[in-house]
């Protein structure tokens, strides 16, 4: 009957373990260029402005074989190519600092920003 219950205790508290690994998860942003003139990047349905330092999953939505999805920042300097479409997945540890997203090719209106602290 011990041995039952000490299984029993031992399961459930690797059950736990097993769901707060999964719980501290590595955070997803999503960056989108095009179709149009267009470019984002989102921390779910939310304009990323504001991010905690950390390792991070970017999955970048290259939408126009005209645009490129450019990220820069502190020891970052990331992009995909101009003429690319499709869905491309990085992972990067953002330092504290501002960093910059842009298309190459429509710097000027396509562009966006956002701080880690």
């Amino acid at each position: 009957m011990f041995r039952t219950r000490l299984a029993l205790v031992t399961l459930l508290a690797a059950a736990l373990v097993v769901v707060a690994s999964a719980s501290a998860a590595t955070p997803t942003l999503t960056g989108v260029d095009g179709p149009g003139f267009t470019i984002s990047l989102k921390k779910g349905t939310a304009k990323a402005t504001s991010l905690k330092a950390g390792k991070y999953k970017i999955v970048i939505k290259d939408l126009s074989n005209i645009h490129n999805f450019h990220l820069t920042g502190p020891g970052l300097n990331k992009k995909t190519s101009v003429g690319a479409k499709g869905t491309f997945n990085w992972t990067v540890t953002l330092k504290k600092g501002t960093y910059k997203y842009i298309c190459d090719p429509h710097a000027s209106i396509m562009k966006g920003s956002f701080k880690v602290t």
